[in-house]
């Protein structure tokens, strides 16, 4: 067998155990339970923007994006902006890439691929500094609650004739609001791509772990994420992503559209 195939025949094995591995498991739950008691996922950055994000989380993204290679990523929840800079600066590299294979020059200004970001309230200091990023002209921001009807309708005009896309839910964690996105932006992902939830794993914690937020055990992403699949069969989850990552906010959380 050739050696690269090799390799990876025996990274899927390990990932494959991974998923069977219930002493693993439990250890990288409280792992992530001990972990985000104490706020470790707010001390990282991508390209100088902080990332509310575990750096497994994060790792798992630019693969998905290199795997997937969208032409536009929509993003609910913004927050310091690093999320938008990640998938943003990923694209620049696809389209790098793709002038690397075509034997032409870059030109990043005539490039159609970007990053749509939605959130409730965009503070000015954080828009003022992803604005001022080098990824920007790659980055729209769209202001408002992202199951508001005009706003859903902002982002589908925007995402008019994009052929390859994946969305990023990341704001308001309460199974109606999850479930309320993926009505409205699940239908935008291309087959092949995905819909990526966040913070699912609040459903694996104890009751009452977030004491000042609405979402808590039975009422969280991941609750959205089964119902929305009891009628969707054209998505599955796709536990290879968590089964490899062990520490992640989504398990079960990754959406693969397959029809």
């Amino acid at each position: 067998m050739d050696p690269i195939q090799q390799f990876e025949k025996e990274s899927q094995e390990r990932i494959e155990k991974f998923g069977q591995d219930h002493d693993f498991q439990a250890l990288s739950r409280n792992w992530l339970e001990a972990s985000m008691s104490r706020q470790y996922v707010y001390n990282f950055h991508h390209m100088g923007r902080p990332i509310i994000q575990y750096p497994q989380d994060m790792v798992a993204m630019q693969e998905l994006i290199w795997q997937v290679r969208p032409d536009l990523i929509v993003e609910t929840g913004i927050a310091h902006g690093g999320s938008l800079v990640l998938s943003a600066s990923m694209l620049a590299l696809l389209d790098m890439s793709d002038a690397i294979e075509a034997g032409v020059t870059m030109d990043p200004k005539v490039s159609r691929r970007k990053v749509i970001g939605v959130d409730i309230d965009i503070r000015p200091h954080n828009r003022a500094a992803i604005e001022a990023h080098p990824m920007a002209s790659r980055i729209q921001m769209i202001q408002g609650s992202s199951i508001a009807a005009d706003v859903v309708a902002q982002v589908k005009a925007a995402a008019d004739g994009y052929q390859r896309v994946l969305v990023c839910l990341d704001s308001m964690h309460t199974h109606d609001h999850v479930l309320a996105e993926l009505d409205a932006y699940a239908p935008l992902v291309s087959k092949d791509s995905y819909v990526v939830v966040f913070d699912t794993f609040v459903e694996d914690m104890p009751q009452k772990f977030f004491p000042n937020r609405p979402w808590d055990v039975s009422n969280n992403p991941k609750t959205a994420v089964w119902e929305y699949l009891k009628s969707h069969p054209e998505f599955e989850i796709d536990r290879s992503i968590p089964n490899k990552l062990m520490v992640t906010v989504a398990p079960d959380g990754f959406l693969r559209r397959i029809a």
